[in-house]
């Protein structure tokens, strides 16, 4: 349980860096919104999951 509990918060920590990275440059971009929405909405609905996930399963390692 320790092990998918470190790496579902790997994941979270790793998705958290793309999207700190990837969300002003969909901004910024000319034509970047309305090509990437969907790629930035899934991104933002996978990190509400993780952290979700991560919060339960820490209930359960502490």
């Amino acid at each position: 349980m320790t092990i998918a509990f470190q790496f579902a918060l790997f994941v979270l920590i790793t998705i958290s860096f793309l999207l700190v990275v990837g969300v002003p440059v969909a901004f910024a971009s000319p034509e970047g919104w309305s090509n990437n929405k969907n790629i930035v909405f899934s991104g933002a609905s996978l990190w509400i999951g993780l952290v979700f996930l991560v919060g339960i399963s820490n209930s359960f390692i502490s």
